[in-house]
């Protein structure tokens, strides 16, 4: 992954380049952005530049040794610390490294979801354990190997637990010499204010649609329609493009989900609602998740197909046929409702409620709801 293979995101390279040329790089910089923004990548390949032994004019060399261990993720030197799903043979990061590499490699793009679909976690809530203070005290202790810094990258750190992120601080107020943090987060608003004070944030804007479609085109070859529509339904995240381009079953799954749950509400079936609900259980949280946010995509977009504003619907396909029929019963009236239940039960899954008595009580809610269309 070199700098260059980045979508988009042309002003935080520049900056990130300027840092190092004029040798005001901090100890602790924050990457924020989305889903798909480009923050996770961007941190490795600003790490291979850093450890690069022969730096080009704005890149890594790409065929230096450091370059090399640093394109596998296994420089000595550069450390991970990422959510996991803990159990009796899994502590911290690193009892999971070798899965955390190949899932990178594969999908540099990664999400939090991806990761733990990998790993067939779905039921388990992702967390980064106290253990793992202890790992980045220990790691960072030591003399560098290679390079000049020693670098510890944390994925996800809005999924430290208070005591895991209030020894984090301690680190952060007082880092080992020649060390460098960067915190890959997708929610700041979760971190500490203490932790936020301490560390340069840099923020990664959604990409444009000509920034998706023109790197899908380049680097997957298809042709410049495909790709502007896929760059159209993403809403700003390269990987979701690159799924729409291989035409996922989950979104499919997702569709044929949502409209079994809102017959349901429309003509509830004792029977056929407990099936549903069994069905949605096994599933595991993560795709509980997903199915609610897919949800609430339909409603919004529902809502302003109601308004004339089509040019706005990020659906297409199959979605959008199944669009046109359903959008009739998302109004003024139940909308916000609609939109607060969902999002209530998001939050309480997150917070491990019970699946199956939180989603027939939204069932049952929603059944309330769709009458007042």
């Amino acid at each position: 992954m070199f700098l260059n293979d980045i979508v988009g995101q042309k002003e935080v390279k520049g900056r990130l380049l300027k840092m190092v040329s004029e040798n005001r790089l901090p100890h602790a910089l924050l990457f924020t952005g989305a889903d798909g923004s480009g923050n996770l990548p961007t941190a490795i390949a600003f790490a291979k530049y850093l450890f690069c032994t022969n730096k080009q004019a704005a890149d890594s060399c790409g065929a230096c040794p450091s370059c090399l261990k640093v394109g596998k993720l296994v420089h000595p030197d550069l450390h991970f610390v990422f959510p996991i799903a803990k159990s009796k043979d899994v502590k911290r990061s690193n009892d999971l490294i070798v899965e955390f590499r190949e899932a990178f490699l594969e999908m540099p793009y990664l999400t939090l979801n991806d990761w733990f679909d990998s790993l067939g976690a779905e039921n388990k809530q992702p967390i980064i354990p106290v253990e793992e203070s202890g790992h980045i005290i220990r790691e960072l202790s030591y003399t560098s190997y290679e390079g000049v810094y020693k670098m510890m990258v944390i994925w996800q750190p809005e999924k430290m637990n208070t005591e895991a992120a209030n020894k984090l601080l301690k680190v952060l107020e007082e880092p080992p010499e020649q060390t460098l943090f960067i915190l890959i987060c997708n929610n700041p608003d979760a971190l500490l204010s203490t932790i936020l004070s301490r560390v340069q944030q840099i923020p990664f804007p959604r990409l444009k649609e000509s920034e998706i479609s023109d790197a899908l085109v380049k680097k997957f070859g298809v042709n410049a329609d495909n790709a502007a529509q896929a760059a159209f339904l993403c809403d700003g995240n390269f990987n979701e493009a690159i799924k729409q381009l291989t035409q996922n079953d989950d979104e499919l799954s997702f569709l044929q989900h949502f409209q079994s749950f809102m017959r349901l509400a429309l003509k509830f079936d004792c029977d056929k609602a407990l099936a549903w609900i069994d069905l949605n259980a096994a599933q595991g949280r993560e795709k509980q998740k997903q199915f609610l946010h897919y949800s609430l995509e339909i409603f919004r977009d529902s809502l302003m197909y109601n308004f004339g504003s089509r040019d706005l619907v990020r659906l297409g396909g199959n979605e959008k046929q199944f669009l046109e029929k359903f959008a009739p019963f998302i109004t003024q009236n139940n909308y916000e409702k609609l939109v607060e239940e969902f999002n209530g039960s998001y939050y309480y899954i997150e917070r491990n409620a019970n699946p199956k008595i939180l989603f027939m009580d939204l069932l049952l809610k929603t059944k309330e709801l769709m009458i007042l269309k």
